[in-house]
């Protein structure tokens, strides 16, 4: 009991001094949590000096010895959601905190949500601190690399679960707005701690979050009200660029609508942004150009793996409708010397990922070309990472990827541990889709005390491939002639 209590008071100190309440909501807030953990008693007790997260996991614990929960970590994380939610306000009150703080500065807005979301353990800080991230040298610039370890694996009770858990219908998918404050089930998240804020963006409404998982600093995301596939048109352009005109400190960029070169989600409109300067944002520029049609807008092609326009304007509506014109046009277009097909029958194949940000006065606009076409040699795609990288990176190269920050398998830590002690002679067993790249890598061994940097740089230039593998037009002589030819049909 006394442990419980101080437990309790611990939450509610913490809580207090993250501003989620304030002192006169102490006593409440402490009898909500001694219904939710089976008590009717309260006793003072020495303070402790746990962190939230231990202290959030001391108390699901308590609730597993009491049979209140079972002993696996979706109920776990379920029951310290429905905990938090004892210290947050309803979605009106977050939301008018928010816009409050927005009319004095776009910022603070954004600083009191994130800061929120952390503080009532949405965004789980203590999983993403496991993530191992760090930067690489390229010829394209610095790259941003992190191996994944932020989504813990599931047990096998959880796994046995999910097998004969029936279709959830409710809420239909991840990013749907019945998310708010829903419990959670073994197949969705627990989401009873997840605020919302609606905002209408070009006549349309939709809802922003932060990512619970965040791969960079202030990761949100903007969601559509309706579920709704994901389709990109001339007004996801004016979408995104009302978002950075409304909250100029973000970037925002949409997934492509194609498999393949798509995201994960297509199922729902959204878009992800944030506070971050990725990778392809520093990119050097390889030349100018002008489109005629559009005369104040500044064209550029970036020293980038993946096909990159950039464009920039004072005029938000110039920048939309130039990146309309690009877009149809390369919708449409075919170069066979290239493996640029842009239909098979009726089937598309070319679209873009385009990237929303400011620049002082500018609306800027990174439109980078993409291509879902396969081959027999390709069957995950021709501009997809080709079969000697996939050991990496198999999956779909996404916005975030597409940006210039990697974010690979959480299984490469344990497997990279076996590679070291391959080219130290301890071990003469490697995995065997890792043998050729761990016999390349023996080439290189020569000193121990530069094994972990010689591991980091070749798991980048790994990466570098897998985003060159995703360009369409490739960052040399031929390649770069065949984008001119594109770029001078912009007529």
């Amino acid at each position: 009991m006394s442990n419980t209590c101080a437990l309790i008071d611990r939450l509610t100190a913490l809580s207090l001094a993250n501003q989620l309440i304030l002192e006169r909501d102490l006593i409440y807030t402490r009898n909500r949590l001694l219904t939710l953990l089976g008590e009717l008693e309260y006793e003072k007790s020495a303070p402790i000096t746990t962190d939230l997260y231990e202290t959030l996991d001391a108390l699901a614990d308590i609730a597993v010895s009491k049979g209140i929960i079972e002993d696996i970590l979706y109920a776990k994380d379920i029951y310290t959601s429905t905990l938090m939610n004892v210290f947050l306000p309803q979605p009106s009150i977050v939301e008018e905190k928010f816009f409050a703080a927005y009319d004095r500065n776009p910022k603070e807005a954004t600083d009191y949500f994130y800061h929120l979301s952390q503080s009532s353990n949405y965004i789980k800080m203590s999983r993403i601190a496991n993530n191992v991230q760090y930067k690489c040298s390229s010829k394209y610039g610095p790259i941003d690399v992190t191996i994944n370890l932020s989504k813990p694996e599931k047990d096998p009770k959880e796994i046995a679960l999910l097998k004969t858990a029936p279709p959830n219908k409710y809420p239909s998918c991840l990013l749907c707005i019945e998310n708010e404050g829903y419990a959670g089930t073994v197949k969705l998240p627990d989401r009873a701690n997840h605020r919302l804020i609606s905002l209408n963006l070009n006549d349309k409404d939709w809802m922003l979050q932060y990512s619970p998982y965040l791969y960079y600093n202030e990761h949100c995301i903007l969601l559509s009200q309706k579920h709704e596939p994901m389709k990109l048109t001339k007004d996801s352009f004016y979408n995104l660029l009302h978002f950075v005109e409304m909250f100029p400190h973000y970037f925002i960029g949409s997934n492509a609508d194609l498999p393949i070169v798509g995201g994960s989600i297509l199922s729902h409109e959204h878009y992800q942004g944030g506070h971050y300067k990725f990778p392809i944002h520093s990119a050097s520029v390889l030349f100018e150009f002008k489109i005629p049609k559009f005369p104040d807008v500044d064209c550029k092609v970036l020293n980038w793996p993946l096909s990159t326009v950039q464009l920039s304007s004072k005029n938000l509506d110039d920048v939309a409708k130039c990146t309309d014109f690009i877009y149809t046009t390369w919708k449409d277009y075919s170069d066979a010397a290239a493996h640029i097909v842009a239909y098979t029958n009726e089937t598309p194949h070319n679209t873009i990922t385009p990237i929303a940000q400011r620049s002082g006065d500018q609306f800027v606009m990174n439109v980078v070309l993409r291509n879902n076409r396969t081959t027999a040699e390709h069957p995950l795609g021709i501009f997809h990472p080709h079969v000697d990288v996939q050991h990496i990176k198999k999956e779909n190269i996404g916005l975030i990827e597409v940006m210039g920050l990697a974010i690979l398998p959480g299984r490469l830590l344990e497997e990279i541990e076996t590679i070291k002690a391959y080219l130290q002679g301890k071990s003469d067993t490697v995995a065997a889709y890792h043998k050729l790249w761990a016999d390349e890598l023996k080439t290189l061994f020569v000193d121990g005390s530069e094994l972990d940097s010689l591991i980091q740089e070749a798991l980048g230039n790994k990466f570098v491939r897998v985003l060159e593998d995703a360009g369409v037009f490739k960052v040399n002589e031929s390649g770069l002639k065949s984008f001119k030819a594109f770029i001078n049909t912009l007529k």
